[in-house]
């Protein structure tokens, strides 16, 4: 029956059924063959799998993100970050990876990301004379940075699977979200003196200070956030219902860019793209019922027990299997599925929680950047108009520096500790 399952998983994903159905079907498929749980499982399941106060944070930083975007922040903080890196070869560039790495510290989806920004940066850069495979790929590696630095949304969900500290999580990924960013940036450089791509004038100390007040506002977010979550002020999904409220208010009140009218629609692109990570969660959820009853994580950790003895050696098959995985699934189901299976085989090589989460949702950040699921590449490549294969192979590079950011992090962890130790050595 198992291989009936996989093959019927392979042939799904070949013909191209998106994956929250693939799961779901498995799901369906595999416990309607089984004689000794009953079928009510699947949708009793999925609604539990979905029936937790910390999901409802997915949605809520997503909203956030829509209404950034559509009440016209995402431009005033591309304006902030061209203040501050323009006047560097490659200034658009640069600005491009700062604004994402501001924006991450609202929204936590790194898809919103890629659309607010890929928007309005990708066709200026085209009239910058950026080469489309540069402009493509610079904006879809820069919105990955947004599961890494907190608020994250999958930081979230493995909380709630792991019962590790979301605060913990939130402070050890800025550490790396930064230097992911700050190696992009360095490559950006390197391009740019080679293709020579231009720089803007350094802006004066009294426009930087006008476009710096223009955007404290928006700035503060992530320090209000972070800051109460940290604090103990208010939860994560609480914090990401601040996050919605705070962007809604000063887009209507304070830069008046946020008309009554335009909530409808924002409403609707929030409940489309939320449904398509809660219904994945909620068939893994269906999904990992069926591999409870076949014992996989028994088998896991067994085959770790018999064949592999070395720490090293574990962190490197979990960084290439989720490296496989996220070719074709969103990190959301991936978490759900196999971090229940993976988790006590790290606690038997000492690999905490924390360290776990922060490895898995790195690797599957590059995910997003990969064929064929690659959601941010897909988006980027249809705002610039070309083709997956061009924008893939422009974006390698970028795949690197996450790499080696993420290979420095998994075996020299008090790196990214350092934050959450300095701030609070109760997390460890």
């Amino acid at each position: 029956m198992g291989l009936l399952l996989i093959a019927i998983f392979l042939v799904l994903m070949f013909i191209g059924v998106p994956i929250a159905f693939v799961i779901g079907i498995v799901a369906l498929v595999g416990i309607f063959n089984v004689p000794y749980i009953p079928e009510v499982t699947v949708p009793v399941k999925m609604l539990n799998g979905l029936n937790s106060f910390v999901l409802l944070a997915v949605p809520l930083f997503i909203l956030a993100a829509n209404l950034m975007n559509s009440g016209q922040i995402s431009q005033k903080l591309i304006n902030f970050a061209l203040s501050m890196v323009g006047h560097i070869r490659g200034g658009l560039a640069h600005a491009n990876i700062l604004v994402s790495m501001i924006f991450a510290g609202v929204s936590g989806a790194s898809q919103a990301d890629t659309a607010g920004v890929g928007k309005i940066l990708i066709p200026n850069m085209k009239k910058q004379g950026y080469d489309t495979a540069t402009a493509v790929s610079v904006t879809a590696a820069s919105s990955t940075i947004g599961v890494i630095i907190p608020p994250s949304i999958p930081m979230i969900i493995f909380a709630g699977l792991t019962n590790a500290s979301v605060g913990a999580l939130f402070l050890a990924g800025i550490i790396p979200g930064v230097l992911v960013g700050l190696g992009m940036m360095v490559l950006i450089y390197f391009y740019s003196i080679k293709r020579g791509y231009p720089k803007y004038e350094r802006t004066s100390l009294s426009k930087f200070s006008k476009l710096f007040l223009e955007t404290f506002p928006a700035l503060l977010t992530p320090v209000i956030l972070i800051g109460g979550i940290i604090s103990g002020l208010f939860t994560a999904t609480e914090a990401a219902a601040f996050a919605s409220l705070y962007t809604l208010l000063i887009s209507m009140f304070y830069y008046k860019t946020l008309k009554i009218k335009d909530l409808p629609k924002i409403l609707v692109d929030t409940l489309t793209l939320s449904s398509l990570s809660l219904f994945a969660l909620a068939a893994a959820s269906a999904l990992g019922e069926l591999l409870s009853y076949y014992q996989l994580a028994t088998w896991a950790q067994e085959f770790f027990a018999n064949n592999i003895d070395s720490k090293v050696v574990f962190i490197l098959i979990i960084i290439l299997f989720f490296l496989f995985i996220g070719t074709f699934m969103d990190a959301i189901p991936a978490m759900i599925l196999f971090i229940p299976v993976i988790l006590p085989v790290a606690l038997h090589f000492e690999v905490s929680p924390v360290l776990l989460g922060l490895i898995t949702i790195m690797t599957l950040a590059i995910g997003l950047v990969t064929p064929p699921y690659g959601l941010c590449l897909l988006l980027a490549a249809k705002i610039g108009d070309i083709s997956i294969e061009k924008s893939f192979k422009a974006v390698i590079p970028f795949i690197a520096v996450i790499l080696v950011v993420l290979i420095f992090v998994a075996f020299f962890p008090n790196i990214a500790f350092y934050i959450p130790k300095l701030i609070s050595p109760s997390f460890f």
